[in-house]
């Protein structure tokens, strides 16, 4: 996935006449129900997870 910029700012969330609202970096915001955000935390979470793996075996090979 090609990006310009990663940031290390946790967005903003909201819960607003049934929906879930995310309130990230530079102005983007998104609106959810609450299925897809429940959805859409689960996917944050495995991909933190294997970042923050990528990130120790990175070090790892640095020794």
């Amino acid at each position: 996935m090609e990006h310009d910029r990663t940031y290390d700012e946790p967005s903003e969330v909201s819960a607003e006449e049934g929906e879930v609202v995310v309130d990230g970096p530079d102005g983007v915001a998104v609106s959810l129900t609450p299925d897809a955000a429940a959805e859409t935390s689960q996917r944050l979470l495995i991909g933190a997870a294997k970042a923050q793996g990528q990130k120790l075996e990175a070090r790892k090979r640095k020794r």
